[in-house]
C-alpha cells in the first residue's frame, strides 16, 4: 500500500509535467524512427531502475508521445479530453474488475447496462434490445458481421460456411470490413463495393442493383454496413433508403457509428441517421466525438437473441451465479474484458444527456467556422460539405501530403490528409470538444504562417509518417 501511495503522488506529479509541457510545446518534438532506441531508454534488463532515473525516464517518454489532447492535434478522429471521463477511467484501473460475470463486477454491470438502456432509447430500439461494450469500432463491425451470417445461416456455427454469402458496403467504409470478411469465413471476394455520390454517400439504387444480380448468380445476399461518418469526409450513408432495401430482401442491416454516430444525442443533427431504428445493430465511439479515453465503443442489437445466438457460450468455472442478464460474458466476444463503461458512464451522468448533447454539438459549431473561413479565402480549395465535422480542403496547391508531413516535422501542428475520387487534401477533423473558434483560427494562422516562411515548400520531399 506504501507503494502505491507514493506512485500516485508520483502520477501526479508526471500529470503536472504533461499539462504544463502541452501547454508549452502543443506538438511533440518528432524523434525519427529509425533514432527511437537510440533516443529513449526503452530497454528492459535483468535489474531495475532506481526511482530518481525512473522517474526521469517517465517524463522524457511523456514528453516525446505524440500529445493529442492540444489544440494543435486534429489528426485523428479523436483529441482532447473529458476530465470526468478520465476520473472514470481512472477508477476502473483502480477497481480492476471483469465484466464478464456480476460475481466479479457487481454494480458496473448495472453502470453498462444502464448506458446501452438509455443508448437504445436514443436510436429507437424497443424493449429486446440489448448490446456490449467491443474493443473498439473494427470489433463492433466484425460483432455484427457475425450476427448477420448467423441470422442467415444458423448452422455455420456448428458446420462452418457451406453457402456463398454476400456482404455490401460503401467504397468509403471502414477498412475493418475487408478484414472482418476474411475473419469470418465470407471471404474478402465475397464484398461487393457499392458506388457512392459526389459526396461521399452509398447509392441505395445501386445497392439494390448490385443485390439483384447476386441472386439471379444464386448467392446469398446477407449483410450491409451503412456508415454513420465516413472515415475522409464524414458522410453519412441514407439509413431510411437503405433500410426499405434491407427489409425488402430480408438482409441484415448493420450502422458503423463509429466516427459520428454519437450525433444520436443531438436534436439538431439526429437526422444525419434518420432511420437508424430499422436496423439490425449500430454502433458508435464514446471515445470520438464524445470525449472518453480510448478505447469506449457500444454496439447496439434490436433484438438481443442475437447476441446469445452468436456469443453465448457455457462455461461452470465461470457462470456460477446470477442470470445471463448480469453475466455479460454470455453477450460478447471477449472474456475477460475491460471495464470501458465506468469512464462514460461518469461522464454522462456528470454532465448529463444535455451535456453530451453540447460536446456533439460545439464540434458541427467549429467545423462551420471552419467552413467559413475557407469559403471566405481565395487561397483555399475546399472539398468537403456541411453536417460534417471531416473539414477537407487544400492551401495555395501545395501538395497536402507534403505540407502535412512538414507541418508534422517542424512541431507547427499535427493534421493528416486523405483522397476521395480523383482528389487529395488536408482533413482538418473538428472532433475535440475542448477547442473555441480561437483555435481553428489559430490553425489557418499557424499553417499560413508556416507556408510564408517555407517558401520551397512545394519542392520538399514526402516522408512516409
Amino acid at each position: 500500500m506504501a507503494d502505491l501511495k507514493s506512485d500516485l503522488i508520483l502520477f501526479n506529479e508526471l500529470v503536472e509535467v504533461l499539462i504544463n509541457e502541452e501547454a508549452e510545446n502543443p506538438v511533440a518534438e518528432r524523434i525519427e524512427s529509425n533514432a527511437l532506441y537510440n533516443t529513449i531508454d526503452l530497454s528492459l534488463n535483468k535489474s531495475g531502475m532506481i526511482d530518481d532515473a525512473f522517474k526521469s525516464l517517465l517524463r522524457e517518454v511523456l514528453i516525446s508521445t505524440p500529445k493529442t489532447a492540444t489544440n494543435l492535434f486534429f489528426n485523428q478522429l479523436f483529441g482532447g479530453r473529458q476530465s470526468k471521463a478520465i476520473l472514470g477511467d481512472l477508477l476502473a484501473v483502480m477497481l480492476n474488475n471483469s465484466m464478464y460475470t456480476y460475481k466479479v463486477a457487481g454494480p458496473q454491470v448495472g453502470i453498462e447496462q444502464e448506458i446501452i438502456r438509455q443508448s437504445c432509447n436514443l436510436i429507437g430500439y424497443g424493449a429486446k434490445s440489448n448490446g456490449t461494450f467491443p474493443t473498439g469500432g473494427s470489433m463492433s463491425n466484425y460483432m455484427g458481421l457475425i450476427m448477420g451470417r448467423d441470422a442467415k445461416d444458423p448452422a455455420c456455427r456448428l458446420n462452418g460456411m457451406t453457402k456463398p454469402l454476400i456482404i455490401y458496403t460503401s467504397k468509403e467504409c471502414h477498412y475493418s470490413n475487408d478484414k472482418n470478411a476474411s475473419f469470418a469465413g465470407i471471404g474478402r471476394n465475397n464484398i461487393r463495393y457499392i458506388k457512392v455520390d459526389t459526396k461521399g454517400r452509398m447509392i441505395p439504387e445501386d445497392l439494390e442493383e448490385q443485390i439483384l444480380k447476386d441472386i439471379e448468380n444464386g448467392d446469398i445476399p446477407t449483410y450491409v454496413n451503412a456508415t454513420a461518418g465516413t472515415t475522409v469526409l464524414g458522410a453519412f450513408d441514407p439509413i431510411d433508403k437503405i433500410a426499405d432495401i434491407t427489409e425488402k430482401y430480408k438482409i441484415w442491416l448493420h450502422v458503423d457509428g463509429a466516427y459520428c454516430g454519437s450525433v444520436i444525442f443531438s436534436d439538431q443533427y439526429k437526422h444525419l441517421v434518420k432511420g437508424v431504428e430499422r436496423s439490425n445493430s449500430f454502433s458508435y465511439n464514446a471515445h470520438k466525438m464524445l470525449g472518453t479515453p480510448l478505447t469506449c465503443s457500444i454496439i447496439l442489437v434490436n433484438d438481443k437473441k442475437h447476441l446469445y445466438n452468436s456469443f453465448s457460450n457455457d462455461a461452470d468455472y465461470l457462470y456460477q451465479t446470477d442470470g445471463d442478464d448480469f453475466n455479460l460474458g454470455k453477450t460478447s466476444f471477449q472474456c475477460g474484458r475491460r471495464n470501458d463503461a465506468l469512464k462514460f458512464w461518469t461522464l454522462w451522468k456528470s454532465v448529463g444527456t444535455n451535456g453530451l448533447k453540447e460536446i456533439v454539438e460545439q464540434q458541427f459549431e467549429l467545423a462551420e467556422v471552419a467552413l467559413a473561413y475557407i469559403r471566405s479565402n481565395p487561397d483555399y480549395t475546399l472539398y468537403s460539405f456541411n453536417d460534417s465535422i471531416s473539414v477537407c480542403f487544400n492551401y495555395k496547391n501545395i501538395d497536402p501530403k507534403t505540407l502535412c508531413t512538414a507541418l508534422y516535422k517542424n512541431q507547427i501542428t499535427v493534421v493528416g490528409f486523405g483522397s476521395f475520387q480523383e482528389d487529395t487534401f488536408i482533413r482538418l477533423v473538428t472532433i475535440n470538444a475542448n477547442n473555441e473558434k480561437e483555435d481553428i483560427l489559430n490553425f489557418f494562422a499557424v499553417l499560413e504562417d508556416f507556408v510564408e516562411k517555407t517558401p520551397n515548400l512545394a519542392k520538399q520531399e514526402v516522408l512516409s509518417v
